[in-house]
């Protein structure tokens, strides 16, 4: 571990020497890297990173926002927090390169058509930021990326910001996100119901690596295409993914099928007790997170939090009790249909809706029948 520290420290010195020293030539070129999709959670969508060639020079180099360490203390806690801290940090192309091909990642490049003078502005601003506290920051899904970070450091060198979102219309986050996990269905279905009311908002900042490269295929600088030259650096082969019944809805749906059928106390308990921890969890982790994009989780309607008080009087057998908590519940449940009726993700939890309406008429309806008359 110290001989990697050493080595690290050891680049950065030689990388910031050498912008002092060796100033950028005409032959330089900066490019924009975009990384392709893979299936695991880290990798859906994609990612961002800044290369400066210079065949001359010998430099090929590659700045990477989206560094971060598993081995962080309490590493899974800050990342629900939301004060997990993400570094930058430069190495050769051919390392980044042969990361993404064992990882079977395409590699796009967009080489940059700016001035030597930018160019220049830019090496040093990387080079520096590399040498000082700003090579840090705290991630944010949507606002503070290894995209974002590529787009701000860039137009803070190049005149008026060139580098927006474009293709604004009426998608919203969620509906922008969606496509990427249309092949994994329960991630699809966690992304759907950890994210709150943010993502719902009109998709305005530009933040994923593929919606970047088609930004800049567009974006014009001093009357000019922004991009001089677009290649693909790697072509990763398209592995064909069979229908797998235990990633899909039908597994979802012949779980839920066995509380339905089995409708007794033990099972009912079970269920409640499953889909209340979780709307807990939503809660806590909205009262615990620093990300906006799980704060006013409206799924807790779905995953309420009133089922746990809703199993300790079925545990009592207070039948007034688990009758009026369920007719609350399915008040909750309605504004929830009626919430969702426009929501991408709405068909993803609609077995869950079906059974949450079945399960608390019937404990409505059962113990109805339990109370007493009045006379």
């Amino acid at each position: 571990m110290q001989k990697k520290i050493f080595l690290l420290f050891n680049f950065l010195f030689i990388i910031s020497s050498y912008s002092q020293t060796y100033p950028i030539t005409e032959n330089t070129k900066i490019s924009v890297l975009t990384v392709g999709t893979a299936n695991e959670s880290h990798s859906l969508y994609g990612h961002t990173a800044l290369r400066i060639y210079d065949s001359k020079t010998n430099i090929d180099i590659v700045y990477n926002y989206g560094m971060f360490d598993f081995n962080t203390e309490n590493f899974m806690l800050k990342f629900v927090k939301g004060d997990l801290q993400y570094y930058a940090a430069a190495y050769a192309y051919q390392d980044f390169e042969y990361n993404y091909h064992e990882e079977n990642r395409s590699i796009y490049e967009q080489v940059l058509n700016i001035s030597l003078s930018e160019k220049q502005q830019l090496f040093d601003k990387l080079n520096t930021s590399l040498n000082s506290n700003d090579k840090f920051y705290t991630y944010k899904f949507i606002d503070r990326n290894c995209t974002t970070k590529v787009i701000d450091i860039l137009n803070e060198v190049l005149v008026n910001r060139p580098i927006v979102k474009k293709n604004i219309d009426n998608k919203t986050y969620r509906d922008v996100l969606f496509p990427y996990v249309s092949e994994q269905f329960y991630q699809k279905l966690g992304i759907s119901i950890i994210f709150g009311h943010k993502v719902d908002n009109q998709a305005t900042v530009l933040f994923l690596p593929l919606d970047l490269l088609e930004n800049l295929k567009t974006t014009t600088y001093n009357n000019q295409p922004l991009v001089s030259e677009t290649k693909t650096l790697f072509e990763a082969k398209k592995s064909i993914v069979g229908f797998s019944f235990l990633d899909s809805i039908y597994s979802l749906i012949a779980f839920l099928m066995l509380f339905v059928i089995f409708n007794n106390n033990r099972m009912n308990i079970v269920y409640l007790m499953i889909l209340g921890i979780i709307g807990w969890l939503f809660s806590a982790i909205g009262l615990y997170s620093f990300h906006k994009e799980v704060l006013w989780n409206y799924n807790i309607l779905l995953f309420n939090p009133l089922f746990l008080l809703l199993v300790f009087f079925i545990v009592r057998n207070n039948t007034k009790w688990i009758k009026n908590i369920s007719i609350l519940c399915l008040v909750f449940l309605a504004i929830y249909i009626v919430y969702m009726t426009n929501k991408i993700h709405f068909t993803i939890v609609l077995p869950i809706i079906i059974t949450n309406v079945i399960i608390l008429l019937r404990l409505v309806l059962r113990h109805k029948k339990l109370l007493p008359s009045v006379k």
